[in-house]
Order: structure tokens, then sequence, then C-alpha cells
């Protein structure tokens, strides 16, 4: 018998150059870091800056890393960025633009008010948190994003050689402890997701509740577990630690309190750190041509949360705006000739942000999506710990051993995890000096050689799993309008596909290529119309087609490699967006889109059409994958929720994730376990498989 523990948890932020608590501007100085008494919540440690530590350097290295990268870094220094780097800070005597001593006291009054290209954190940053960062800058460490070569470790990941419990991920549905859970009202409640964390490797498996509130686990391996409830919202966070576990067992039930019984979750601090990015987005005021601009522009290379939890003026939103419209690629590290955005929708934008996230506006009451029911609590979701913070993590693949491979879009070195224990084992990919490490696409062929693609310095590896050799090469470059090659730090275009012959294929150039895996010259190319490239590239199993989704000008493009024809078909829906692809069975192309769609192109029709989600269009699809059984499968981006799609009946099932993020670029299916389950690599470091169980 264990004694139940609730926890409240007080949530703050993280984010680019973004933080705040919600709370009232005159309030941000004494709002502290964030008491989080419940540290198993994920979303808790990100939210307060202290997924490395509590207080001190090694959190002013990560609210620094955030925050402060984007800017002050050799990168887009070299590029002729202004912002000066901070390495030596404290070894000079007077600040660069105004001045005056450097000092702790002047060092946060620069952070507090900002300059004319800076914006000013005094709405948003905490003193305590502007402390943290004056020590992280005086230490020896700063700073850390210059050098990108070893990023901090993980304090979560402990997976060990010793380590007794191992996993079985393959055919294991149901046999593992059982229970209820109900509310203090006596109430049965379905939906809830309950949580088994391991000790000896912190792997998380989360059931859910059915109709009469009654969970099953899979069979687990014997040992230690702390027993929690993942997400609660409008339920008190509930934790028991040092659960034993054997086989299935019984556990005690689960008493559940609410947090409040009106509609509408208040805007406390443990609330809005498990809300979405899209509740966010549904309960701020504003237009939707105001939130589509979001949507279209500000999607893809962070959460929704971490603009919202931020509270700057106008003049602070307009320049952080400035600076991610106007800068290229995730990175931002060159200046585009042009923005993102026309000047007047940019302009929209910024008097958008200015007033639902100014220094004086108000948090919403939530009105949150609903929890899961029926089919969509049939599943078992499982999730691994990674070795470092802030990878950026991108795509995963799995395999012949059933390793899963990752790529880390902020780092130098490819990881790969054994589902069965957690351990991870990194392969360094030699990155040239100037240039920006980093993993874009990665991919298993079936000769077991894992693909890879260094969007930043335009090379693509091959590793062998067995022996860790790897080969590279680089294609023909993309060039400058003047002619000449892009520099490193520019991007290639990091998504690409390898047939079934092993050639490397990618539309890129107004072209799709053909690439020689050897050398990295194209063998043949096919003109394009109407994009220059896209951004996803698959090819089928047979080789005949090869295709992708262009989502910035809404075009799909599939190629028939037997009569030569490239087929170019233009969204029905204006910023659908399609974007990473998928072929399914039959040989039809899909697509994730920004818009709230699956586009699925015929390849013998050629016909488009469009699977629109029922997400009210603030869920967003990064990439379409399909199983064998031709079932489509997405992760709906900013909702914490991954869509399967049987597009026969044009029935969709949406699976709530544990943490409040769904950010998910690249998945693999596993076609050999009964039903199809999946893998897929949040963009918040750490990995999952999703289990259905029907």
């Amino acid at each position: 018998m264990h004694q139940a523990r609730k926890c409240i948890i007080n949530f703050l932020a993280i984010g680019l150059l973004l933080n705040g608590a919600g709370v009232a501007a005159q309030d941000v100085a004494n709002a502290g870091r964030g008491t989080v008494t419940d540290d198993l919540q994920r979303s808790a440690k990100i939210y307060t800056f202290q997924q490395a530590a509590s207080d001190g350097v090694a959190r002013g290295q990560e609210i620094y890393y955030y925050r402060c990268w984007t800017c002050h870094n050799s990168y887009t220094r070299d590029a002729g960025s202004p912002g000066p780097l901070l390495e030596t800070l404290y070894e000079r005597e007077t600040l660069m633009l105004s001045g005056e001593p450097v000092t702790d006291a002047n060092v946060a009054k620069k952070i507090r008010d900002g300059s004319p290209l800076m914006p000013g954190f005094r709405h948003t940053m905490s003193d305590d948190d502007v402390a943290d960062m004056v020590a992280y800058l005086k230490s020896g460490d700063c700073c850390l994003a210059s050098g990108e070569v070893n990023l901090p470790p993980n304090p979560r990941y402990n997976a060990s050689p010793g380590d007794k419990m191992q996993f079985q991920y393959r055919n294991n549905l149901y046999g593992g402890p059982t229970g209820k859970v109900r509310s203090a009202d006596g109430v049965p409640r379905e939906g809830i997701m309950v949580q088994l964390i391991a000790s000896d490797n912190n792997i998380r498996t989360t059931v859910y509740t059915n109709e009469a509130g009654e969970y099953e686990f899979p069979k687990l391996p014997k040992g230690e577990y702390t027993l929690r409830i993942a997400k609660p919202l409008r339920w008190q966070p509930y934790r028991r630690d040092g659960v034993q576990i054997k086989g299935a067992a019984k556990l005690d039930e689960i008493v559940l309190e609410r947090v409040t019984n009106d509609e509408l979750l208040p805007p406390t601090l443990d609330i809005k750190g498990q809300i979405s990015g899209a509740e966010w987005l549904i309960n701020l005021p504003g237009s939707m041509q105001e939130k589509r601009v979001l949507v279209k522009n500000c999607n893809w290379c962070h959460s929704y949360q971490q603009i919202f939890r931020a509270r700057f003026d106008e003049n602070g939103w307009r320049r952080v705006v400035e600076r991610m419209s106007h800068y290229q690629g995730s990175p931002l590290i060159y200046r585009n000739t042009r923005g993102r955005m026309e000047p007047e929708v940019e302009d929209m934008l910024v008097k958008w942000l200015a007033r639902v996230r100014g220094p004086d506006s108000k948090d919403p009451h939530f009105k949150v999506l609903p929890y899961p029911t029926g089919p969509a609590t049939e599943v078992i979701v499982r999730e691994y710990e990674l070795p470092r913070l802030y990878l950026a993590t991108h795509d995963v693949a799995q395999d012949a051993d059933d390793q899963l491979w990752y790529s880390p879009h902020r780092a130098p070195r490819i990881g790969s995890v054994d589902p069965a224990t957690g351990i991870a084992k990194e392969y360094y990919v030699p990155t040239p000096e100037g240039c920006l490490a980093g993993t874009h696409w990665i991919t298993v062929t079936k000769d077991n050689w894992v693909w890879s693609s260094q969007n930043w310095y335009h090379k693509l590896t091959r590793i062998d799993p067995k022996t860790g050799e790897m080969h590279q090469i680089k294609p023909p470059p993309r060039l400058l309008a003047d002619g000449t090659p892009r520099p490193c730090n520019m991007s290639m275009g990091g998504n690409w596909a390898v047939g079934p012959n092993g050639y490397i294929w990618k539309v890129r150039t107004n072209m799709v290529t053909k690439t020689d895996p050897e050398t990295g010259e194209y063998v043949q190319t096919w003109p394009v119309k109407n994009v220059r490239s896209t951004y996803g590239t698959d090819v089928t199993p047979d080789g005949k087609f090869v295709g992708g989704g262009a989502w910035i000008q809404d075009w799909v493009i599939l190629l028939d490699v037997e009569k030569g024809e490239v087929i170019e078909r233009l969204s029905s829906y204006p910023n659908q967006g399609p974007g990473r692809s998928a072929f399914d069975p039959n040989g039809d192309l899909w697509s994730g889109g920004k818009g709230g769609a699956l586009t699925r192109m015929d390849s013998s029709t050629h016909r488009l059409k469009e699977f629109v989600a029922p997400m009210l269009y603030y869920g967003s699809f990064y990439e379409a994958n399909a199983d064998k059984n031709g079932e489509v499968w997405a992760g709906s981006v900013q909702t914490g929720r991954y869509a399967r799609l049987d597009p026969e009946t044009e029935q969709w099932i949406f699976y709530v994730l544990p943490e409040p993020y769904s950010h998910n670029r690249k998945s693999w299916i596993d076609d050999s376990t009964d039903p199809v389950s999946l893998w897929y690599v949040d963009h918040n470091s750490f990995l999952v498989h999703i289990q259905p169980r029907q």
C-alpha cells in the first residue's frame, strides 16, 4: 500500500527569446524561477527552464540557449548579423553600445531594457531568471551555442547496460497491472492517462481508461515504478512513488480531485503548462485572419507556447517578428532579401501579438480539447529519454536490429536507441569549421544503411550500423542569384529519399533529381515547372514513382519514372501547404499539410484529394506516413495529438499524447506489429512509440 501524493505544479515558460509566466507586468520581477513539485511532468521542466538544473549557471545556460543563441552566435555574426558575441563579455571594460562598465547590474539592465535591435525582457524575465543568465555569462562555460559540440547531458537519461528492466515492445498489448480511476464524486472517468515510469531507465508507459474508468497495462518488467496521471488538466496532479510491479498486479484505485467545477479552466501556471499550442490559439482573442497568419508563418520551428508565454510591448514584438521573418531557415543565420510575410501582414501579426500578449494583456480562461474516448483510448504510448538536451530532434528510422535512429537538428551526434532497454548510442558526424552542426533527414535502406542529411553544410552521410563507418557525399550545390554556390549555414534542402536500387532522390532547383550515392553527382534529372523544390520526397518500393509536397507553393509533384512524366497538381485550398510525403501500398502519394489536411495524389488518375481533419484549422500536419493496410498517420503539430486516418471510411482517430506536444517531423511505421505501430521523435528531444490495440 502506498500513500497517494497530490502534486500541484507551477508551470512557467520556455522559448526562443520568449518566457512569460502570464502574471501581471508589475509582478514579473518577483515571479521567481517556478516551483516544480512534480518533477516528472516533462512540460513543467521545459516551462521553467529547469531541464538541466533548478537554478544557477546550468539553468542560465538553458535560458541563454533558447533566448539568446539566435542573435548571439558566431555563425550569424560571420554572416553579418550585428549581435555581439558574449563569450568574453566579462573580460571587457565596457558594454558595446552604451559604453557603461561591465557589471552585473549593467548587464541585467541591458537584458531588461534591450536595444534598438533587441527586445527588452523586463515583461518576461524575473529577477531570478536574469540572475541565472548573468551567472552563466560570467562563467567560464559561456557560451555553449557558438561551439555547438557538446550539448549538456539529460539528467533524466539513466539507461545503462546493467539495467534489469527490459521492455517487450512488439505484440505486447495486455497482461500487465490493472486498476480503476474515478473522481471524488464516485464517477468512473474515461480517457485518463495512467503512466508508469521505470526506475532503471525512466522509460514511460502510458495507458488510457475506458468508459468504466478501467485501465490495463501491457506486460511490464518486474521492478520499481512511479505511478502518475499524465497531463491531468482539469484534475489535480496525482503521483505515487515506489510502486512495485510484478506481473498482472491489481493497483489501488486512483481518486482524482477537480481543479474547478467550471467549464473553463483557470489560467493558473499549472494549467497553462499543460495547454497545447492549438488550445492557446483557440482561446486567445483575435480574428481568424490574424490567427491564420500565425499558423502559416510560425508553425514548424517551435511550439505556439513559446510565443504565447511571452509578453512584449509592440516594439519588442516587432523586434522578435523582424528576426523570425527576415532571416533564413530555423537557425536564422543569414538575412533574407525580403521577409516571409508582406509588410502589411507582418504589421498585422505584430499588432495582434502586442494586443493579446502585451505587458498588460490578460490570460484567457481555457476551453480545452476533449479527453479521448472510445477507440482513441485503445492505445499504449511509450516514451524514451535521449542522452542530451536541446537536440531539436527531427526524424526517426528503425534498422534491421530494431535500433531506432534519430537525427538531432542542432547537434553533431546522430543517435540510436534500443527500444528494449532505452540505451542510446551516439555517432559523431564531423562538422566543417564555421558550419552549424545538425542532421535533418534520416532513413534506413533495405540494405540496412543509415542515410542522413547535414542540411547546414550540404552533405549526405551514410553510416554502417555494424561498424559505425561513414561515407559522405556532397550533392550539386544550390546557387545564389549571382550564380555562386550557397555558403554553409544556408539550407541545401534537407529531406531526401533512397530508392530500392540505392539512388538518392529529391525535387530541388526546379528538377526531380537522381543522385549517385557514391559520388554525389546527378545521374538524371527531370524538369519541374511550378516549384523550385518540394519539402518532402519519397520513392515507391518498386522505384516507379517519386514525389513530394511543396508546402510554400501549395503544389504536389509526382514523377512517373518509367514514362519520364512529371505531374504537378495545385491544392484546392490556399495555404494548404502539402509537406513531407509517403507512398501507400497502392502507389498513391500522401502529404501532410499545414492547412490541417492530408493530401492524396492518385498515381493512376493523377487526381488530388484532400482529407480535412476535424481540428478547427488550429492543428497542422508536417508529414503523412502510410502503413501496410493503407491507413495514414500524421502528428497533428501544436495539438498534442497523433492522427490516424482510414481513407476508405474517411474516419479519423486522434490519439491524445501524455505531453502537450506532437511535434513530429518524420515518423517510422513498424508494419511487423499487430496492430501496426508507429515511432516518432519529438522536437523536444524524446522518443515516442504509439501502439494501438485495435
